[in-house]
């Protein structure tokens, strides 16, 4: 395959990179991405010279270049990932999400739609989205596959939007495609506005840790590398036309997240001084915060055999580690 991954340069995107850029169907890894505040070239430093691997830095909103990419590198299969993705950005500035999220899927949608049946095979393309998009829960219950959407934020509505579009050309036009969406993402190369950099960075630098109301609002965690695991199962096994649902199997509120961080970074580094729990500070909620995500994912482990690899624990630990050891990363990247 010739594997066009948007948004390679992120959180997300640049831990697929490094898992499936040595991948034997792998042929040529071609990385999209318009380097915004969140996505860096730090973050792949380790494959910067690999010979499978292209850097083409295209806006998805030029639609003229995500073209010529998808042509001039005879692409055959897309993970697509690149979004905006952080919900306090797109209550202060939602044209952003509306432009990226859903025309920028629109242009690489058709971009594939007119180069793919000039190239025969079996292309595919995989739409990466979030369980934000089904709205919240109560305190029991998960979302599936058939949960309807139900989005809460301009993010949220922004990715229900762009995954309607997916589902579209599936139906309309033929087009081998296939969605996941997956629950909160933890691990490395994250950068440093969400919630868990945020923390460690602010245990570090010893500042007041903002929780969001009272704390109580509860996700489901995944490891990252498990995420990526999990994606390139369904880029190469998934069916045509099907939604599969990422999740870890693991519930936590953010309270709980957060005094779990303090405690680790206290047995990490002791020369803090400790207690890191009363650096906690409460702050007015965020507009539309949604209680509870919880995902199902039997789906993808019925029919693709996926599970998590991970631990909660072990993977938390590696995480923190992690930011600990690559503070240089978080200072170049705009961390504080």
């Amino acid at each position: 395959m010739n594997l066009l991954i948007t948004g390679g340069a992120g959180f997300i995107g640049s831990n697929v990179v490094h898992h499936v850029i040595e991948r034997a169907e792998v042929a040529r890894l071609v990385n999209l991405d318009c380097l915004t505040y969140a996505g860096h070239l730090a973050n792949l430093e380790k494959v910067s010279r690999h010979p499978k691997y292209i850097f083409e830095k295209v806006d998805l909103r030029d639609k003229a270049e995500v073209l010529r990419v998808v042509q001039q590198h005879k692409i055959t299969h897309v993970m697509h990932l690149a979004a905006e993705s952080h919900v306090d950005r797109s209550i202060t500035g939602p044209g952003d999400f509306i432009l990226t999220n859903v025309v920028g899927t629109f242009n690489l949608l058709e971009a594939c739609r007119a180069c793919w049946p000039a190239l025969g095979g079996t292309p595919r393309f995989h739409h990466v989205s979030t369980d934000e998009v089904y709205g919240s829960l109560g305190a029991t219950g998960f979302f599936t596959e058939t949960t309807s959407y139900a989005p809460n934020s301009p993010y949220s509505a922004s990715k229900a939007s762009s995954d309607m579009l997916v589902r579209a050309y599936h139906h309309t036009y033929g087009l081998p495609a296939v969605i996941t969406n997956c629950s909160n993402n933890y691990g490395p190369f994250q950068f440093p506005e969400k919630l868990i950099p945020v923390v460690i960075q602010s245990v570090l630098g010893r500042q007041p840790i903002p929780v969001y109301g009272d704390g109580k609002n509860v996700r489901d965690w995944l490891y990252v590398l498990d995420h990526a695991e999990a994606l390139w199962v369904v880029l190469t096994r998934g069916k045509d036309g099907e939604t599969y649902n990422i999740g870890g199997h693991n519930e936590w509120a953010n309270i709980n997240i957060v005094q779990l961080i303090c405690d680790t970074i206290d047995e990490f580094a002791p020369k803090l001084g400790g207690n890191s729990r009363q650096l906690i500070s409460y702050v007015k909620d965020r507009l539309g915060h949604d209680r509870r995500y919880a995902i199902d994912a039997g789906k993808i482990q019925r029919e693709l055999g996926w599970t998590p690899a991970h631990k909660f624990e072990d993977g938390i630990r590696e995480t923190i580690r992690w930011y600990l050891d690559h503070q240089a990363w978080v200072k170049a990247v705009g961390g504080r």
